[in-house]
């Protein structure tokens, strides 16, 4: 392929001809399948070639070379035809329904069971809720065609569109409300450097989106793979969840794009299980998590998990399956917003007792409000910790916007380098102050417990930004406030009558 730097434009261009595509969002959803399709037919040609026993899950009819692929002779689907062979035949045969002309079956439905091997089965769940949007078959034959230059069995042609899927994954966060399953790349890698990821080490995203924290973590440690051990070790070190079907299918491309022919990445959600139930095999040495917030979870998610620690937050939620999760001696970077920090409700309380007294919450990072623009402008923050201790103290730096940048945004995005003066610190750590306010500060456990009521919003911001919120995040945000407020108090109001009784005795 003559211009990968191209390739986003020539499929947006493409597809903005078509009745049936409405918007980014969908745009991005229809070239995720095909690209799916597309690297797994590469990957399976690998395999094929390693294993002369190798069976494809994918019925010959509906293999990409089978279909998709244009020999030139004229003879490649186009048209209406081609509609009816995707909508008709590849879409519910890879769901796993039988395709019949009459009573007979003409094309069996892949069929997968707990035997099936993970890099099979995957074909099927990523197919479970993908749709074609398409209604153009002259339109979509001239999409694939694009998709089908690519040669991913060429290493560097493969290794650029590693690149190029990179920005596909970008255009998630003007893509409506698909913008959520996108953490800036300069956040994730900051976070798995943090981290110091270690040959046999096992990985853990219960909320992997995309796949970002995932593939920031195999950058680190691709680095130490030295030895066929290593390599092993290495390609069995990621384990990922992810509720919703879109990001998921991105996230398994994106496993296979980096040489994962196992991808550990299952579609389900991480809420629904009894967080008391799991065991050590359920553990992890390493947590990387941007959970989501501000979500709604049916009503009997919260009896999955203590009476003190059910909460109506999905950030909250998260925190407690972290927590429950993390392996003895373990270590975690977790994407918070600042409503947990400052939440004083009697959920928020306990989590954060239970965080101090049983993990070591050793260091806060406050980050810009701007990060997640144009998603979200709610100020957020990483917590770093481990399984090693109680908590003795916790130091606190806050990261302000870089020079001559008012807000983060598409055309002025976060970059790596803009962490330069937390790495500084973060190896050298000192009590800083900017402008009268403390930008660095170390609290000791008994402080943010006893003097400030495990308040942790603290080295944050002194003046506002001049942020308009959207409708449903302003509320939430003051939803937060007034939760945080009714519970200071109840706590104060308890106090005087505490004091009270005290008296008349």
């Amino acid at each position: 392929m003559s211009n990968l730097t191209g390739f986003v434009k020539r499929l947006r261009d493409i597809m903005r001809n078509d009745a049936g595509i409405n918007g980014d969002a969908q745009r991005i959803e229809q070239i995720a399948w095909m690209l799916f399709l597309k690297v797994y037919d590469t990957k399976e040609q690998d395999w094929e070639f390693a294993d002369d026993d190798y069976v494809s899950i994918i019925p010959a009819p509906c293999r990409w070379e089978s279909w998709a692929h244009d020999n030139k002779d004229g003879k490649a689907l186009t048209g209406d035809e081609l509609l009816r062979f995707v909508n008709n035949i590849l879409f519910p045969v890879l769901k796993g329904q039988d395709y019949k002309e009459g009573d007979k079956v003409v094309v069996a439905g892949i069929k997968v069971s707990s035997a099936t091997p993970i890099k099979q089965a995957i074909v099927q769940t990523t197919f479970a809720d993908a749709n074609n949007y398409m209604k153009d078959g002259v339109l979509l034959r001239q999409l694939i065609n694009v998709i089908d230059e690519l040669d991913l069995s060429d290493y560097e042609e493969s290794h650029a569109f590693g690149e190029i899927y990179e920005s596909i994954l970008k255009e998630l966060q003007s893509a409506g409300s698909s913008g959520e399953f996108y953490t800036p790349r300069a956040v994730t890698d900051f976070m798995a450097q943090m981290i110091a990821p270690r040959i046999g080490e096992q990985m853990a995203d219960f909320a992997c989106g995309t796949g970002g924290f995932l593939t920031s973590w195999l950058k680190e440690l691709e680095k130490q793979v030295k030895t066929t051990a290593d390599e092993l070790a290495y390609s069995n070190s990621i384990y990922g969840i992810e509720k919703k079907q879109f990001p998921y299918i991105l996230c398994i491309t994106n496993m296979l794009l980096h040489n994962l022919d196992v991808p550990r990445v299952y579609h389900a959600n991480s809420l629904l299980h009894n967080v008391l139930d799991y065991t050590e095999d359920d553990r992890f040495d390493v947590i990387l998590m941007n959970p989501p917030y501000g979500g709604s979870e049916k009503a009997d998610v919260k009896s999955h998990f203590p009476s003190d620690l059910a909460s109506s937050e999905t950030a909250d939620l998260f925190m407690s399956v972290i927590m429950y999760r993390l392996k003895q001696n373990g270590r975690a970077a977790v994407i918070l917003p600042d409503g947990f920090m400052f939440g004083t409700d009697n959920a928020k309380v306990a989590i954060k007792k239970k965080m101090l007294n049983e993990f070591n919450l050793h260091t806060v990072i406050r980050l810009p409000g701007s990060v997640f623009a144009p998603y979200t402008s709610i100020t957020t923050n990483i917590l770093f910790f481990d399984k090693t201790q109680p908590t003795e103290k916790t130091w606190f730096y806050r990261m302000d916007m870089p020079e001559g940048y008012k807000h983060f945004s598409k055309t002025k995005p976060m970059k790596q380098e803009h962490f330069d003066k937390v790495r500084e610190w973060w190896h050298n750590r000192q009590e800083l102050e900017a402008d009268g306010f403390p930008k660095a500060k170390c609290f000791s456990a008994q402080e943010l417990a006893d003097n400030l009521g495990y308040n942790l919003d603290q080295c944050g911001y002194p003046h506002e930004e001049e942020v308009v919120l959207a409708p449903a995040e302003l509320i939430a945000r003051y939803e937060e406030e007034r939760a945080s407020l009714n519970a200071e108090i109840d706590r104060v109001l308890e106090d005087i009558k505490a004091i009270l009784g005290g008296e008349q005795a």
